[in-house]
Protein backbone atom coordinates (compact mmCIF):
# COMPACT_ATOMS: atom_id res chain seq x y z
CA UNK A 1 0.00 0.00 0.00
CA UNK A 2 2.97 2.35 -0.08
CA UNK A 3 4.49 4.32 2.79
CA UNK A 4 3.18 7.25 4.83
CA UNK A 5 -0.35 6.70 3.59
CA UNK A 6 -3.12 9.08 4.60
CA UNK A 7 -5.59 6.17 4.67
CA UNK A 8 -5.35 4.25 7.92
CA UNK A 9 -7.63 1.44 6.72
CA UNK A 10 -9.58 0.80 3.52
CA UNK A 11 -13.31 0.74 4.16
CA UNK A 12 -15.55 -2.33 4.00
CA UNK A 13 -17.04 -1.59 0.60
CA UNK A 14 -19.71 -4.30 0.86
CA UNK A 15 -20.92 -2.82 4.14
CA UNK A 16 -21.12 0.66 2.60
CA UNK A 17 -23.18 -0.58 -0.35
CA UNK A 18 -25.49 -2.47 2.00
CA UNK A 19 -26.07 0.75 3.93
CA UNK A 20 -26.60 2.66 0.67
CA UNK A 21 -29.31 0.14 -0.23
CA UNK A 22 -31.01 0.63 3.13
CA UNK A 23 -30.82 4.42 2.74
CA UNK A 24 -32.52 4.34 -0.66
CA UNK A 25 -35.25 2.00 0.60
CA UNK A 26 -36.46 4.65 3.02
CA UNK A 27 -38.27 7.88 2.17
CA UNK A 28 -35.94 10.89 2.43
CA UNK A 29 -35.33 11.68 6.12
CA UNK A 30 -35.35 15.45 5.87
CA UNK A 31 -35.11 18.26 8.39
CA UNK A 32 -38.52 19.05 9.85
CA UNK A 33 -40.27 21.89 7.99
CA UNK A 34 -40.61 24.18 10.98
CA UNK A 35 -36.95 23.69 11.83
CA UNK A 36 -35.86 24.33 8.24
CA UNK A 37 -37.82 27.56 8.09
CA UNK A 38 -36.06 28.67 11.26
CA UNK A 39 -32.65 27.70 9.85
CA UNK A 40 -33.22 29.81 6.73
CA UNK A 41 -33.60 32.86 8.96
CA UNK A 42 -29.85 32.58 9.56
CA UNK A 43 -29.25 33.59 5.95
CA UNK A 44 -31.81 36.40 5.83
CA UNK A 45 -30.72 37.87 9.17
CA UNK A 46 -26.96 37.23 9.37
CA UNK A 47 -25.86 37.01 5.73
CA UNK A 48 -27.26 40.26 4.32
CA UNK A 49 -23.93 41.28 2.79
CA UNK A 50 -23.65 37.95 0.98
CA UNK A 51 -27.20 38.30 -0.34
CA UNK A 52 -26.45 41.77 -1.68
CA UNK A 53 -23.24 40.52 -3.33
CA UNK A 54 -25.07 37.53 -4.82
CA UNK A 55 -27.79 39.79 -6.21
CA UNK A 56 -25.23 42.12 -7.80
CA UNK A 57 -23.27 39.20 -9.24
CA UNK A 58 -26.39 37.67 -10.81
CA UNK A 59 -26.78 40.82 -12.91
CA UNK A 60 -23.48 40.26 -14.74
CA UNK A 61 -22.58 36.58 -14.13
CA UNK A 62 -24.78 33.74 -15.46
CA UNK A 63 -26.37 32.15 -12.41
CA UNK A 64 -24.45 34.53 -10.17
CA UNK A 65 -21.46 32.21 -9.58
CA UNK A 66 -18.37 31.21 -11.58
CA UNK A 67 -17.90 27.71 -10.14
CA UNK A 68 -20.35 24.93 -9.30
CA UNK A 69 -18.89 24.57 -5.80
CA UNK A 70 -19.74 28.20 -5.08
CA UNK A 71 -23.47 27.61 -5.31
CA UNK A 72 -25.11 27.36 -1.93
CA UNK A 73 -28.76 27.14 -0.98
CA UNK A 74 -30.52 29.56 -0.54
CA UNK A 75 -27.84 31.82 -2.07
CA UNK A 76 -24.02 31.85 -2.41
CA UNK A 77 -21.92 33.17 0.45
CA UNK A 78 -19.43 35.94 -0.23
CA UNK A 79 -16.13 34.96 1.38
CA UNK A 80 -13.89 37.73 2.71
CA UNK A 81 -11.06 35.85 4.43
CA UNK A 82 -9.54 32.37 4.64
CA UNK A 83 -7.00 31.13 7.13
CA UNK A 84 -6.13 27.64 8.36
CA UNK A 85 -9.29 25.69 9.13
CA UNK A 86 -11.69 28.61 8.77
CA UNK A 87 -13.47 30.92 6.34
CA UNK A 88 -15.10 34.25 7.13
CA UNK A 89 -17.90 35.70 5.01
CA UNK A 90 -18.42 39.36 4.17
CA UNK A 91 -20.77 39.66 7.16
CA UNK A 92 -18.07 38.45 9.55
CA UNK A 93 -19.52 34.97 10.17
CA UNK A 94 -16.91 32.26 10.70
CA UNK A 95 -17.16 28.76 9.23
CA UNK A 96 -15.16 25.56 9.54
CA UNK A 97 -13.92 24.95 6.01
CA UNK A 98 -14.51 21.38 4.86
CA UNK A 99 -14.81 22.53 1.25
CA UNK A 100 -11.08 23.29 1.09
CA UNK A 101 -11.54 24.92 -2.33
CA UNK A 102 -12.59 21.51 -3.65
CA UNK A 103 -9.64 19.71 -2.10
CA UNK A 104 -6.29 21.41 -2.85
CA UNK A 105 -5.57 23.25 0.42
CA UNK A 106 -4.22 20.24 2.27
CA UNK A 107 -2.05 22.50 4.44
CA UNK A 108 -5.05 24.63 5.37
CA UNK A 109 -6.06 27.87 3.71
CA UNK A 110 -3.54 30.63 2.97
CA UNK A 111 -0.63 28.74 4.54
CA UNK A 112 1.86 31.44 5.49
CA UNK A 113 5.23 29.71 4.82
CA UNK A 114 4.18 29.02 1.21
CA UNK A 115 2.53 32.41 0.74
CA UNK A 116 5.69 34.30 1.71
CA UNK A 117 7.85 32.34 -0.72
CA UNK A 118 5.36 32.76 -3.56
CA UNK A 119 5.30 36.53 -2.99
CA UNK A 120 9.10 36.60 -3.20
CA UNK A 121 8.97 34.79 -6.56
CA UNK A 122 6.35 37.21 -7.91
CA UNK A 123 8.42 40.17 -6.76
CA UNK A 124 11.48 38.88 -8.61
CA UNK A 125 10.33 36.81 -11.60
CA UNK A 126 6.77 38.16 -12.06
CA UNK A 127 3.78 35.78 -12.25
CA UNK A 128 4.47 34.81 -15.87
CA UNK A 129 7.30 35.20 -18.38
CA UNK A 130 6.53 32.73 -21.18
CA UNK A 131 10.11 31.41 -20.92
CA UNK A 132 11.82 28.57 -19.06
CA UNK A 133 12.53 29.15 -15.37
CA UNK A 134 14.02 27.27 -12.46
CA UNK A 135 10.80 26.21 -10.72
CA UNK A 136 9.51 24.36 -13.77
CA UNK A 137 12.37 21.89 -13.44
CA UNK A 138 12.21 21.80 -9.63
CA UNK A 139 8.50 20.98 -9.55
CA UNK A 140 8.73 18.39 -12.32
CA UNK A 141 11.66 16.67 -10.61
CA UNK A 142 9.88 16.71 -7.24
CA UNK A 143 6.81 15.04 -8.76
CA UNK A 144 8.74 12.41 -10.71
CA UNK A 145 10.79 11.45 -7.66
CA UNK A 146 7.70 10.80 -5.52
CA UNK A 147 4.88 9.53 -7.74
CA UNK A 148 5.71 5.88 -8.55
CA UNK A 149 4.41 5.82 -12.13
CA UNK A 150 5.60 9.27 -13.22
CA UNK A 151 8.88 9.28 -15.16
CA UNK A 152 8.25 12.59 -16.91
CA UNK A 153 5.87 15.44 -16.15
CA UNK A 154 4.35 18.33 -18.06
CA UNK A 155 2.53 21.21 -16.38
CA UNK A 156 -0.84 22.47 -17.64
CA UNK A 157 -3.44 24.95 -16.44
CA UNK A 158 -6.22 22.81 -14.93
CA UNK A 159 -7.48 19.30 -14.37
CA UNK A 160 -9.82 19.64 -17.35
CA UNK A 161 -6.92 20.58 -19.64
CA UNK A 162 -4.88 17.70 -18.25
CA UNK A 163 -7.61 15.16 -19.00
CA UNK A 164 -7.94 16.52 -22.54
CA UNK A 165 -4.18 16.27 -23.06
CA UNK A 166 -3.92 12.77 -21.58
CA UNK A 167 -6.67 11.39 -23.82
CA UNK A 168 -5.10 13.03 -26.88
CA UNK A 169 -1.75 11.58 -25.86
CA UNK A 170 -3.19 8.08 -25.36
CA UNK A 171 -4.78 8.13 -28.79
CA UNK A 172 -1.60 9.41 -30.41
CA UNK A 173 0.55 6.76 -28.72
CA UNK A 174 -1.72 3.75 -29.27
CA UNK A 175 -3.23 4.73 -32.62
CA UNK A 176 -6.63 3.73 -31.20
CA UNK A 177 -9.72 5.90 -30.70
CA UNK A 178 -12.05 4.46 -28.06
CA UNK A 179 -11.89 5.81 -24.51
CA UNK A 180 -13.72 4.16 -21.59
CA UNK A 181 -14.46 6.02 -18.37
CA UNK A 182 -16.06 4.73 -15.19
CA UNK A 183 -19.59 6.11 -15.19
CA UNK A 184 -20.38 8.78 -12.61
CA UNK A 185 -16.84 10.10 -12.57
CA UNK A 186 -16.00 13.75 -13.09
CA UNK A 187 -12.99 14.30 -15.34
CA UNK A 188 -13.52 17.95 -16.15
CA UNK A 189 -15.90 19.61 -18.56
CA UNK A 190 -14.29 18.98 -21.95
CA UNK A 191 -16.70 17.85 -24.68
CA UNK A 192 -15.61 14.22 -24.71
CA UNK A 193 -15.77 13.78 -20.92
CA UNK A 194 -19.23 15.26 -20.32
CA UNK A 195 -20.55 11.75 -20.67
CA UNK A 196 -21.98 9.52 -17.96
CA UNK A 197 -21.45 12.48 -15.67
CA UNK A 198 -22.31 11.96 -11.98
CA UNK A 199 -25.04 9.37 -12.71
CA UNK A 200 -23.68 6.15 -14.26
CA UNK A 201 -25.46 5.00 -17.38
CA UNK A 202 -26.71 8.44 -18.41
CA UNK A 203 -24.34 8.91 -21.35
CA UNK A 204 -25.00 12.31 -22.96
CA UNK A 205 -27.53 13.50 -20.37
CA UNK A 206 -25.45 16.61 -19.56
CA UNK A 207 -24.17 17.12 -23.12
CA UNK A 208 -26.28 20.10 -24.17
CA UNK A 209 -24.34 22.10 -26.76
CA UNK A 210 -21.90 19.26 -27.46
CA UNK A 211 -22.01 17.69 -30.96
CA UNK A 212 -22.60 13.94 -30.95
CA UNK A 213 -19.34 13.45 -32.78
CA UNK A 214 -17.43 14.78 -29.79
CA UNK A 215 -18.62 11.92 -27.59
CA UNK A 216 -18.96 9.26 -30.29
CA UNK A 217 -15.79 7.46 -29.13
CA UNK A 218 -16.40 7.91 -25.39
CA UNK A 219 -17.93 5.02 -23.45
CA UNK A 220 -18.74 4.29 -19.83
CA UNK A 221 -18.82 1.25 -17.58
CA UNK A 222 -20.45 0.98 -14.18
CA UNK A 223 -18.15 1.26 -11.14
CA UNK A 224 -16.74 -2.05 -9.88
CA UNK A 225 -18.20 -3.97 -12.84
CA UNK A 226 -15.07 -5.68 -14.18
CA UNK A 227 -17.13 -8.00 -16.35
CA UNK A 228 -18.74 -5.09 -18.20
CA UNK A 229 -15.36 -3.45 -18.73
CA UNK A 230 -13.91 -6.67 -20.14
CA UNK A 231 -16.85 -7.04 -22.55
CA UNK A 232 -16.48 -3.46 -23.76
CA UNK A 233 -12.76 -3.94 -24.34
CA UNK A 234 -13.50 -7.09 -26.39
CA UNK A 235 -16.07 -5.26 -28.51
CA UNK A 236 -13.69 -2.33 -29.04
CA UNK A 237 -10.93 -4.71 -30.13
CA UNK A 238 -13.14 -5.66 -33.08
CA UNK A 239 -13.59 -1.96 -33.92
CA UNK A 240 -9.99 -0.77 -33.77
CA UNK A 241 -9.16 -1.02 -30.09
CA UNK A 242 -9.29 1.06 -26.91
CA UNK A 243 -6.81 3.88 -26.42
CA UNK A 244 -7.37 4.35 -22.69
CA UNK A 245 -9.41 3.54 -19.63
CA UNK A 246 -9.83 6.53 -17.30
CA UNK A 247 -10.55 6.03 -13.61
CA UNK A 248 -10.69 7.98 -10.39
CA UNK A 249 -8.67 5.48 -8.34
CA UNK A 250 -10.83 5.72 -5.18
CA UNK A 251 -14.09 5.68 -7.13
CA UNK A 252 -16.20 8.16 -9.12
CA UNK A 253 -16.76 11.64 -7.67
CA UNK A 254 -13.82 11.34 -5.27
CA UNK A 255 -15.06 8.05 -3.85
CA UNK A 256 -18.74 8.99 -3.60
CA UNK A 257 -19.25 5.68 -5.39
CA UNK A 258 -16.52 3.73 -3.59
CA UNK A 259 -14.53 0.95 -5.21
CA UNK A 260 -13.32 -2.38 -3.88
CA UNK A 261 -9.66 -2.34 -2.92
CA UNK A 262 -8.64 -4.74 -5.71
CA UNK A 263 -10.52 -2.90 -8.46
CA UNK A 264 -7.59 -0.84 -9.78
CA UNK A 265 -5.36 -3.91 -10.02
CA UNK A 266 -8.04 -5.70 -12.05
CA UNK A 267 -8.41 -2.71 -14.38
CA UNK A 268 -4.63 -2.61 -14.79
CA UNK A 269 -4.61 -6.28 -15.84
CA UNK A 270 -7.39 -5.72 -18.39
CA UNK A 271 -5.58 -2.72 -19.88
CA UNK A 272 -2.44 -4.82 -20.28
CA UNK A 273 -4.43 -7.62 -21.87
CA UNK A 274 -6.12 -5.36 -24.43
CA UNK A 275 -3.29 -2.91 -25.10
CA UNK A 276 -5.05 0.12 -23.62
CA UNK A 277 -3.36 2.78 -21.50
CA UNK A 278 -4.55 3.10 -17.92
CA UNK A 279 -5.09 6.72 -16.85
CA UNK A 280 -5.43 7.61 -13.18
CA UNK A 281 -7.23 10.89 -12.54
CA UNK A 282 -5.42 12.02 -9.37
CA UNK A 283 -6.72 15.59 -9.41
CA UNK A 284 -8.01 15.07 -5.85
CA UNK A 285 -5.99 12.07 -4.63
CA UNK A 286 -2.57 13.22 -5.84
CA UNK A 287 -0.64 14.06 -2.63
CA UNK A 288 -3.87 14.07 -0.56
CA UNK A 289 -3.45 10.29 -0.12
CA UNK A 290 0.27 10.67 0.53
CA UNK A 291 3.26 11.73 -1.53
CA UNK A 292 2.78 8.71 -3.80
CA UNK A 293 -0.89 9.45 -4.41
CA UNK A 294 -3.46 6.71 -4.95
CA UNK A 295 -1.02 4.79 -7.16
CA UNK A 296 1.33 4.50 -4.23
CA UNK A 297 -1.43 3.45 -1.85
CA UNK A 298 -2.90 0.78 -4.14
CA UNK A 299 0.52 -0.20 -5.55
CA UNK A 300 -0.89 0.00 -9.08
CA UNK A 301 1.06 1.79 -11.81
CA UNK A 302 -1.01 3.70 -14.36
CA UNK A 303 0.52 4.61 -17.71
CA UNK A 304 -0.55 8.23 -17.33
CA UNK A 305 -1.49 10.31 -14.29
CA UNK A 306 -3.65 13.42 -14.36
CA UNK A 307 -2.88 16.16 -11.85
CA UNK A 308 -4.95 19.18 -10.92
CA UNK A 309 -5.70 21.42 -7.97
CA UNK A 310 -3.69 19.52 -5.35
CA UNK A 311 -0.55 20.14 -7.40
CA UNK A 312 -0.16 23.78 -6.35
CA UNK A 313 -1.72 23.78 -2.89
CA UNK A 314 -4.59 26.03 -3.91
CA UNK A 315 -2.74 28.49 -6.15
CA UNK A 316 -4.05 29.02 -9.71
CA UNK A 317 -3.15 27.30 -12.99
CA UNK A 318 -2.85 23.87 -11.39
CA UNK A 319 -2.73 20.91 -13.73
CA UNK A 320 -0.41 18.44 -15.35
CA UNK A 321 0.19 15.08 -16.99
CA UNK A 322 2.78 12.58 -15.82
CA UNK A 323 3.66 9.10 -16.94
CA UNK A 324 5.94 6.68 -18.76
CA UNK A 325 8.79 8.35 -20.62
CA UNK A 326 8.08 6.62 -23.94
CA UNK A 327 4.50 7.91 -23.85
CA UNK A 328 5.27 11.35 -22.44
CA UNK A 329 7.87 12.14 -25.11
CA UNK A 330 4.99 12.64 -27.53
CA UNK A 331 4.21 15.78 -25.51
CA UNK A 332 7.58 17.34 -26.27
CA UNK A 333 7.01 21.08 -26.66
CA UNK A 334 8.57 23.74 -28.85
CA UNK A 335 7.73 25.05 -32.30
CA UNK A 336 10.77 23.32 -33.80
CA UNK A 337 9.47 19.85 -32.99
CA UNK A 338 8.19 18.49 -36.30
CA UNK A 339 8.11 14.80 -35.43
CA UNK A 340 5.14 12.77 -34.24
CA UNK A 341 3.54 14.47 -31.26
CA UNK A 342 0.29 15.20 -29.45
CA UNK A 343 -0.03 18.96 -29.41
CA UNK A 344 -0.94 20.73 -26.17
CA UNK A 345 -0.48 24.38 -25.32
CA UNK A 346 -1.29 27.08 -22.81
CA UNK A 347 0.23 30.56 -22.52
CA UNK A 348 0.00 30.56 -18.74
CA UNK A 349 0.91 26.91 -18.20
CA UNK A 350 3.99 26.31 -16.04
CA UNK A 351 4.26 29.98 -15.06
CA UNK A 352 6.64 30.98 -12.24
CA UNK A 353 3.81 31.62 -9.75
CA UNK A 354 2.16 28.20 -10.20
CA UNK A 355 5.35 26.17 -10.36
CA UNK A 356 6.90 27.89 -7.34
CA UNK A 357 3.65 27.54 -5.39
CA UNK A 358 3.50 23.85 -6.26
CA UNK A 359 7.12 23.23 -5.37
CA UNK A 360 6.91 25.02 -2.01
CA UNK A 361 3.50 23.58 -1.12
CA UNK A 362 4.55 20.01 -1.88
CA UNK A 363 7.75 20.50 0.09
CA UNK A 364 5.69 21.63 3.07
CA UNK A 365 3.21 18.79 2.65
CA UNK A 366 6.09 16.34 2.77
CA UNK A 367 7.94 18.09 5.61
CA UNK A 368 4.88 18.39 7.85
CA UNK A 369 3.38 14.99 6.96
CA UNK A 370 0.24 16.97 6.14
CA UNK A 371 -1.58 14.19 4.26
CA UNK A 372 -1.30 11.79 7.19
CA UNK A 373 -2.35 14.46 9.71
CA UNK A 374 -5.33 15.40 7.54
CA UNK A 375 -6.17 11.69 7.17
CA UNK A 376 -6.27 11.28 10.94
CA UNK A 377 -8.59 14.28 11.15
CA UNK A 378 -10.78 12.59 8.54
CA UNK A 379 -10.82 9.39 10.59
CA UNK A 380 -11.86 11.34 13.71
CA UNK A 381 -14.58 13.20 11.82
CA UNK A 382 -15.92 10.00 10.26
CA UNK A 383 -15.96 8.11 13.56
CA UNK A 384 -17.86 10.97 15.15
CA UNK A 385 -20.40 11.15 12.32
CA UNK A 386 -21.01 7.40 12.54
CA UNK A 387 -21.60 7.67 16.30
CA UNK A 388 -24.11 10.52 15.86
CA UNK A 389 -25.94 8.68 13.05
CA UNK A 390 -26.17 5.50 15.11
CA UNK A 391 -27.20 7.29 18.31
CA UNK A 392 -29.95 9.21 16.54
CA UNK A 393 -31.06 6.08 14.64
CA UNK A 394 -30.74 7.70 11.21
CA UNK A 395 -30.28 5.80 7.92
CA UNK A 396 -27.45 8.09 6.81
CA UNK A 397 -24.09 6.67 5.70
CA UNK A 398 -20.66 8.03 6.71
CA UNK A 399 -17.32 6.66 5.50
CA UNK A 400 -13.96 8.06 4.49
CA UNK A 401 -10.85 7.55 2.42
CA UNK A 402 -8.41 9.33 4.70
CA UNK A 403 -9.07 13.07 4.51
CA UNK A 404 -11.97 12.61 2.07
CA UNK A 405 -15.08 12.13 4.20
CA UNK A 406 -18.52 11.28 2.84
CA UNK A 407 -21.84 11.71 4.62
CA UNK A 408 -24.75 10.53 2.49
CA UNK A 409 -28.13 11.71 3.73
CA UNK A 410 -30.38 12.02 0.68
CA UNK A 411 -29.03 9.20 -1.47
CA UNK A 412 -29.11 11.45 -4.55
CA UNK A 413 -25.50 10.75 -5.54
CA UNK A 414 -26.04 7.00 -5.31
CA UNK A 415 -28.58 6.82 -8.12
CA UNK A 416 -27.99 5.58 -11.65
CA UNK A 417 -29.92 4.15 -14.58
CA UNK A 418 -29.95 0.88 -12.63
CA UNK A 419 -31.96 2.55 -9.87
CA UNK A 420 -35.64 1.45 -9.82
CA UNK A 421 -37.95 3.90 -11.61
CA UNK A 422 -39.90 4.40 -8.38
CA UNK A 423 -36.79 5.84 -6.74
CA UNK A 424 -35.83 7.91 -9.77
CA UNK A 425 -39.16 9.72 -9.37
CA UNK A 426 -37.76 11.00 -6.07
CA UNK A 427 -34.74 12.56 -7.78
CA UNK A 428 -35.94 16.15 -7.45
CA UNK A 429 -36.99 15.74 -3.82
CA UNK A 430 -33.69 14.12 -2.86
CA UNK A 431 -31.76 16.85 -4.65
CA UNK A 432 -33.60 19.52 -2.68
CA UNK A 433 -33.00 17.59 0.53
CA UNK A 434 -29.25 17.58 -0.15
CA UNK A 435 -29.39 21.35 -0.73
CA UNK A 436 -31.24 21.83 2.53
CA UNK A 437 -28.75 19.68 4.44
CA UNK A 438 -25.93 21.82 3.04
CA UNK A 439 -27.79 24.96 4.16
CA UNK A 440 -28.31 23.49 7.62
CA UNK A 441 -24.59 22.72 7.94
CA UNK A 442 -23.76 26.27 6.84
CA UNK A 443 -26.19 27.80 9.34
CA UNK A 444 -24.33 25.82 12.00
CA UNK A 445 -20.94 27.08 10.84
CA UNK A 446 -19.81 24.29 8.50
CA UNK A 447 -18.97 24.63 4.80
CA UNK A 448 -19.24 21.31 2.92
CA UNK A 449 -18.99 20.10 -0.65
CA UNK A 450 -22.62 20.13 -1.75
CA UNK A 451 -23.85 18.91 1.64
CA UNK A 452 -22.38 15.45 1.10
CA UNK A 453 -18.56 15.56 1.14
CA UNK A 454 -16.01 16.97 3.59
CA UNK A 455 -12.29 17.49 3.01
CA UNK A 456 -10.06 17.76 6.06
CA UNK A 457 -6.66 19.46 6.18
CA UNK A 458 -3.60 19.64 8.39
CA UNK A 459 -5.21 22.64 10.12
CA UNK A 460 -8.08 20.51 11.45
CA UNK A 461 -7.00 19.86 15.03
CA UNK A 462 -8.94 17.59 17.39
CA UNK A 463 -10.65 20.69 18.77
CA UNK A 464 -11.73 21.81 15.29
CA UNK A 465 -13.14 18.36 14.50
CA UNK A 466 -14.91 17.97 17.84
CA UNK A 467 -16.55 21.39 17.55
CA UNK A 468 -17.69 20.48 14.03
CA UNK A 469 -19.16 17.23 15.32
CA UNK A 470 -21.17 19.16 17.89
CA UNK A 471 -22.58 21.20 15.00
CA UNK A 472 -23.45 18.08 13.00
CA UNK A 473 -25.20 16.68 16.06
CA UNK A 474 -27.27 19.87 16.32
CA UNK A 475 -28.28 19.52 12.66
CA UNK A 476 -29.16 15.83 12.83
CA UNK A 477 -31.40 16.29 15.85
CA UNK A 478 -33.62 18.48 13.66
CA UNK A 479 -34.42 15.55 11.32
Amino acid sequence: MGTASAISEWHDTDEIFARFKDLLKQPPRTIRRDKMENLLKYFSERCKGSKQLADRASEVIPGGVQHNLAFNYPFPLGIDRAEGAYLWDVDGNRYTDFLQAGGPTLLGSNYEPVRKKVIDVINSASPVTGLLHDYEEKLARFVTERMPAVEMFRMLGSGTESVMGAIRLARAYTGKKWVIKVGGGYHGWSDQMVYGLRLPGTGRREALGIPRGATSRTQECFPNDIGALRRQLWINRLRGGTAAVVVEPIGPESGTRPIYFDYNRQVRELCDQFGALLIFDEVVTGFRLGMGGAQGYFNVRPDLTIFGKCLTGGYPMAGGIGGRKDVMMLLAGGVSNVGKRAFVGGTLSANPLSCAAGYFALQEIERTNAAVIAGRAGDRLCRGLKEIIERRKLPYVAYNQGSIVHVETSGLLLMSTRTPIKLLRELKARKHMMEEMGAAYTAHGIISVGGSRLYTSMADTDEVIDNALDSFDEVFKLV
